[in-house]
Order: C-alpha cells, then structure tokens, then sequence
C-alpha cells in the first residue's frame, strides 16, 4: 500500500503539478484515503486512472488536498491585535499599503483584511492580492455570497457597512470586491513576485513537511518590504525567525528586519 500511495503521489505531480511528497505524509494519506474509499476504490492506482479522466472526481480530490476552512475575523482576539497594536506603526508614514492573503480559501480573510484597514484607509489606498491553489474556492471567493455561520465573529456595524443580507446568505459590497485580486498560486511549486507591507498565510503550514516551511517562510521574508509583518496561524508560531531576517513582535507576528 505504501508503494501504491508512493506512486500515487508520483502521478498527482505530473498530472497537475502539485507535490504531495512536500505535504505531511500521514495527515494527508488518511484524508485521501478517506475519499478514495468513498468513492469505492481499493487502491489509489485505481482511484488515478478515475481521476485522470473525471473532472469532477479531479476536483473533488484537490478540495481535499486543500484545506478550506474558513469565517471572517477567525480568532477574533488575533485580528484586534493587528488592528489595535501593528497596524498603526506599520501604516505610519504610508499613503497606500500592498497586502497579499496567501491559501486564502473562499475569501473571507481577504475581505476581513480590508475591512481592517478601511479603518485606517480609503479603499483607493489598499491593494489585496488573494491566492489559493483550489480554483474552485478562488470562485466562491469572487462571489463574496456567505452563510450566517461565517459572520459569527463580524459586528453587527460590520454586517451593516460590509454586507448585503438577502435570505439566508450575505454578500460583501462591491467597495470589498475592488480592491482584492483573487489569482490562482501554489506556494509550493510557483513562483513569488511582489513585495508586500503585510503577508497573512493561516492555519496551512501546518499540512507541509519542514522543509516545505522553510522554503516558504524563505520566500515570505524575500518578498516583504522592510519592516513588513508575516501574520501566521495559532499553531503556526516560527521558532527561530532571524534565520528568516524576522522578528516576533507578537503572538503569531512577525516583522522583517
């Protein structure tokens, strides 16, 4: 079996470009053998030969693959902290601000960082770029169409400024939607081109293997502007961040130095 999910992973890369050998073996053979089995194949040969041909099973299995988890102002305490204690340092002395939302999944982190600096900035003055792997959540993210259950955290000033409530769904305003980019990356096999004052990539991470992290956190930091902030997951912290040319400013901070 351990060869069977060997070559599997051989196959996936070829087919679509993306490693699985730079993920977590374990955590992700257990959530693609899960699938597998739901779909009534034995082996992840013949679970390839399925996908290779099916579109919708090919989708199904990058879904997966990815980990699409998200609600707007996720660890709330964790936004206010940038909101109240970094964001005012970092937007001294700036007339517009570059950020980048990498793995955003379906768009709420995106929308709920311009919804922080719309406190601070005019919308002309912010510019988001937002990626994820998984096409098809980069498509819901367009929409910016949301269920009550992802606005848990959002106030309900935020809810009447933000959002459009029609039934039992919210959309974001059209002010939301201009200044988010959302474009289709891979942060373990495309290439990084920018430079940001702000950089958020949450609760992903922890899926890769260390060296994957560290390939990452290396691009991360090259792509940052001096004095920029890497904003990572709860279970994300860097341990030795100067090895990155950062430094911890605070829980789950980082700055470039």
């Amino acid at each position: 079996m351990t060869n069977d999910y060997t070559e599997f992973v051989s196959s996936i890369k070829k087919q679509t470009g993306i490693d699985l050998g730079l993920y977590k073996e374990k955590q992700m053979k257990r959530r693609l053998t899960s699938l597998r089995e739901k779909r009534g194949f034995d082996t992840f040969s013949s679970y390839f030969k399925a996908v290779k041909n099916d579109r919708e099973l090919l989708t199904e299995l990058l879904d997966r693959m990815t980990i699409n988890v998200s609600e707007f102002f996720r660890n709330r305490l964790r936004w206010e902290r940038l909101q109240s204690n970094l964001l005012p340092d970092l937007l001294k002395d700036k007339d517009r601000i570059n950020v980048w939302s990498a793995a955003c999944s379906t768009g709420e982190e995106p929308y709920t960082l311009a919804i922080l600096l719309h406190e601070f900035l005019r919308w002309d003055q912010m510019n988001i770029l937002a990626t994820d792997l998984d096409e098809t959540v980069l498509h819901k993210a367009q929409q910016g169409i949301y269920h009550e259950r992802s606005l848990k955290e959002v106030t309900k000033e935020q809810k009447r400024k933000y959002f459009h409530h029609e039934g039992q769904v919210y959309q974001v305003n059209d002010e939301l939607k201009k200044v988010i980019s959302f474009e289709q990356h891979n942060l373990l096999a495309d290439s990084f081109t920018g430079k940001y004052d702000l950089i958020c990539c949450r609760n992903v991470l922890i899926y890769f293997t260390d060296e994957a992290k560290t390939k990452i956190y290396t691009q991360f930091a090259h792509h940052l502007n001096e004095g920029g902030i890497l904003f990572v997951g709860s279970t994300e912290q860097i341990f030795h961040p100067e090895k990155y040319g950062l430094r911890a400013i605070d829980s789950f901070f980082y700055q470039k130095v």
